[in-house]
């Protein structure tokens, strides 16, 4: 059974951190450790992307964010659980949401982190603008 440990839970302007993440899902008891980290491209649908902006209700974000965290430790015996999102612009190559996920044994890990990154895409309120090389923009659904 999962040890009781406070989630990392963050929607934040700043840059995203892997290895505070990396730090904060070590536990003695943990097996295997999957992080998750979603990074800007400069290309989608044939169009060049030159930045994005994410946007979001963030007290919401998080609320929500929190309960996938749950969700997470209620299927799989997770000892602990990150979700951090970024807010503001990003340029191309910067990380926009991490999610990681220690577990005693990496079957667990790897299904709980892929469940943590597709929900938070699926449920989480924030919004994603693309701006493309052309001088066009345009917000794009950021749900799996």
């Amino acid at each position: 059974m999962a040890v009781a440990q406070r989630d990392m839970i963050e929607v934040s302007a700043e840059s995203l951190d892997k290895a505070a993440v990396e730090a904060f899902l070590e536990d003695p008891a943990a097996g295997a450790r999957v992080v998750f980290e979603g990074i800007v491209r400069n290309h989608h649908d044939g169009r060049r992307v030159l930045h994005l902006e994410y946007e979001a209700y963030a007290e919401m974000a998080a609320r929500q964010m929190a309960a996938i965290a749950g969700e997470i430790k209620r299927r799989w015996p997770a000892y602990r659980v990150a979700i951090v999102h970024r807010v503001g612009r990003l340029e191309i190559g910067e990380a926009a949401v991490i999610v990681g996920v220690s577990t005693a044994h990496r079957a667990d890990a790897f299904e709980a982190c892929r469940f943590g990154i597709d929900r938070v895409k699926a449920d989480v309120p924030i919004w994603k603008r693309e701006f493309y090389a052309d001088g066009t923009s345009s917000w794009q659904d950021n749900h799996c």
